[in-house]
């Protein structure tokens, strides 16, 4: 009888052990204080995401947002520290302007919980805390930001409550710019209508921006190049050759045999090789007798008078001694004179403007070595006059490495 009690007392007394024991205890324990955390993360969170649709200006629907009865407004105070309205009235602006989100108050015992959430996944919140007595506890520091009592009031902030302030500055509205009312400008064919210093022009319209073959519109370089896109695939040996603006595949390597001081060529109108005299073994030995003056610029097409001189008083003529042709280049030294540049050019310098010279095409491009390897623009822009003009960028800036003066002058 003594050894069936004493067994029943030892069971007993084991189950109240395990029951009571530490080791039980502290699951519990462990259990209630990731529970705690968990909701006090979810509570951040939802403030968070309500806080940054409010900046952004988009609206933050979720169940959390009513569950713990966050709040997310447009705060804005005046000098007096008193609320106005967030708006700019006769060109003034509130003297602070801020945007408030707050949750409904925690628990007391859940601010520690609640902290240590702020300083693990918002360090760089700023202002994101929990509101005690006027001010922002943060998570993580030990500072505390303080709240006007408007704000307060406003609000109705209570302690415990999770609080995300930011201050913000209010953007100018829009400026719209219209253009002066002027007197309606009739073009004739072949022109285009086009708004620029300040008034209505015609401006010959530019006819080459549709290439033919497989040439496209280079829009810096003004003229029609070769493209890429549609060069073909070639058999072997073979290579793409640009025959008539169109590409051709054609036999690199010349089957044909020349005699001494010649060469082969081929010949792009019967894709053929054929033999022409060597030009690195001719010896150039013309030179001019007479310059071949006349040459005119001009779109193709049109009625021009020959000029008796070809080039204007802001050029000089260089000759091809071997052609014996004249082209008209522009002549720098001549930007002083009035027919050239009228204005001051002490005006047309600084960040905004600059000098360029009007070029009339790109074939006269080509002439002028001086502007080789630099982008020559001939759109509305710029004036085709063969004159010194000056390009004004307004309210934007000289691009002073794409421009090459007193040649060229482009706007960023």
């Amino acid at each position: 009888m003594n050894i069936f009690m004493m067994i029943l007392v030892a069971i007993f007394m084991v189950g109240f052990y395990m029951i009571s024991s530490p080791s039980q205890r502290v699951i519990e324990q462990e259990t209630e204080y990731a529970i705690n955390k968990s909701d006090m993360r979810t509570i951040a969170e939802c403030v968070s995401a309500k806080h940054n649709a409010q900046i952004m200006g988009t609206d933050f629907q979720d169940v959390c947002v009513n569950q713990n009865k966050i709040v997310s407004k447009f705060i804005c105070l005046n000098a007096s520290m008193r609320v106005t309205s967030c708006e700019i009235l006769r060109n003034r602006r509130p003297e602070y302007s801020y945007i408030i989100t707050a949750a409904d108050a925690i628990p007391y015992d859940s601010y520690n919980d609640m902290l240590e959430i702020l300083e693990e996944y918002f360090p760089d919140a700023g202002t994101f805390g929990i509101f005690l007595d006027g001010k922002i506890m943060l998570g993580g520091t030990s500072s505390a930001r303080v709240i006007p009592d408007v704000i307060v009031k406003d609000m109705e902030l209570q302690n415990g409550a999770l609080v995300y302030f930011t201050q913000y500055e209010i953007p100018d509205e829009e400026t719209v710019f219209s253009a002066p009312v002027q007197m309606d400008v009739v073009c004739p064919i072949g022109t285009v209508k086009t708004y620029r210093f300040g008034r209505w022009q015609c401006i010959g319209y530019n006819t080459k921006t549709d290439c033919g073959g497989d040439m496209i519109w280079d829009s810096e370089l003004m003229m029609c190049v070769a493209d890429e896109t549609k060069k073909p695939l070639c058999a072997e040996q073979q290579t793409a050759v640009l025959v008539d603006s169109v590409w051709e595949c054609v036999n690199p390597f010349p089957e044909k045999v020349c005699p001494s001081g010649m060469t082969a060529r081929l010949n792009y109108s019967t894709l053929e090789w054929e033999c022409v005299v060597d030009p690195n073994e001719t010896v150039a030995a013309k030179k001019c007798d007479t310059i071949n003056r006349g040459i005119i610029f001009g779109p193709v097409g049109t009625t021009a008078r020959v000029p008796s001189t070809s080039c204007t008083d802001c050029e000089r003529m260089i000759t091809n001694p071997d052609t014996c042709a004249s082209v008209c280049v522009p002549d720098p030294s001549k930007i002083n004179d009035p027919a050239c540049y009228p204005g001051d050019l002490d005006e047309c310098s600084g960040p905004s403007r600059g000098v360029y010279f009007g070029f009339p095409n790109a074939a006269y491009v080509g002439n002028v070595s001086d502007v080789s390897g630099h982008l020559v623009p001939l759109d509305a822009a710029h004036s085709q006059n063969r004159k010194f003009n000056c390009l004004d960028c307004g309210d934007g800036e000289i691009d002073n490495e794409k421009s090459f003066p007193p040649y060229t002058a482009i706007c960023k």
